[in-house]
């Protein structure tokens, strides 16, 4: 294996180099055109990710990948920060060879290590010049090597750059991140959710511009520095099991086919009072809904909870 790292705002991860149609060519790039990719996209197109299984995962910039085989324009890659039982390894999938770049030490945040994420929905980096470069998506992480007053400098696959200091938390790696506004890790999970209402579904989605079902609970908490696995289905096998009557906000909900007894098919984020929070399908975007009359209401199967006081 030849570690590497992302080198664009987001790397969607194919299923095979065969998947991309031409609808999806500005997925493709580097950098990516992640906006005119969804903009552009049906709800037909998004469907079809699914109905066609086109799209596995994302990987956000200065993500570490290991690739496995190099085909034409396409990596075979592995991704060891989400864990599947697909591969013990990492995630697997294909991205085009042009989103990557050659890994450096310089881009491991090793535990103890101060590190830079993004903290806003999306961030722009700047060169030092100022100048505005790419987008970066919510929980983007990058090492950090300079704090100023209004910027952080950080180590990145494009070079040296900027972030403003608005726009991120310094963070320690390893360590669970507080919100101080939050009475415990399970409140921060639905807080930060809820700034996303209104973001449309994507199949595979793991990034603030479209979270799949899984990828929002998955990503939710990661933002508290809670590491799970990024399928529904592997999910709700680990964590804490939690009997109804203990349910707590930021406890996982998980739904599955033949009125809950079948395969995990979905997951949603409880928030309380009777309340989830969730990105549904291809046809909607995160919403909350009362569970009580939801439409996969009886296809409920278990609840597990990640987080701890």
């Amino acid at each position: 294996m030849k570690s590497t790292i992302v080198a664009v705002s987001v790397a969607t991860v194919w299923t095979k180099p065969e998947s991309p149609v031409d609808t999806d060519r500005a997925a493709l790039t580097a950098p990516v055109d992640l906006r005119g990719w969804l903009g552009s996209l049906t709800v037909e197109d998004k469907l079809d990710f699914y109905n066609r299984n086109a799209i596995q995962t994302q990987a956000l910039f200065g993500t570490r990948v290991e690739v496995l085989e190099e085909r034409g324009d396409w990596a075979s890659i592995l991704i060891p920060d989400q864990s599947s039982k697909k591969d013990e390894r990492g995630y697997p999938g294909w991205v085009p060879t042009a989103q990557l770049a050659a890994w450096s030490d310089a881009y491991a945040i090793q535990p103890g290590q101060s590190a830079v994420l993004v903290a806003a929905p999306h961030a722009r980096l700047y060169d030092s010049q100022q100048q505005a470069g790419i987008e970066l998506a919510y929980l983007t992480r990058l090492p950090l090597l300079e704090e100023e007053t209004d910027w952080v400098k950080v180590a990145t696959p494009l070079g040296d750059a900027y972030l403003r200091r608005e726009d991120v938390q310094i963070v320690t790696a390893g360590e669970r991140i507080k919100d101080i506004q939050a009475a415990n890790a399970g409140e921060a999970i639905v807080a930060h959710g809820k700034q996303f209402l209104g973001l449309p579904y994507l199949w595979g989605g793991m990034s603030s511009y479209g979270y799949d079902c899984s990828g929002f609970a998955y990503n939710m908490h990661r933002s508290v520095g809670i590491e799970i696995p990024r399928d529904a289905s592997d999910q709700a096998t680990a964590g804490q099991k939690v009997e109804k009557e203990d349910l707590l906000p930021g406890d996982l909900l998980f739904f599955a086919y033949e009125e809950g007894k079948g395969r995990v098919h979905h997951v949603g984020i409880y928030m309380g009072n009777g309340e989830m929070i969730h990105s549904p399908d291809s046809r909607g975007a995160i919403e909350i809904v009362q569970l009580s009359g939801y439409k996969l209401q009886h296809e409920h199967s278990i609840s597990r909870r990640y987080w701890q006081d």
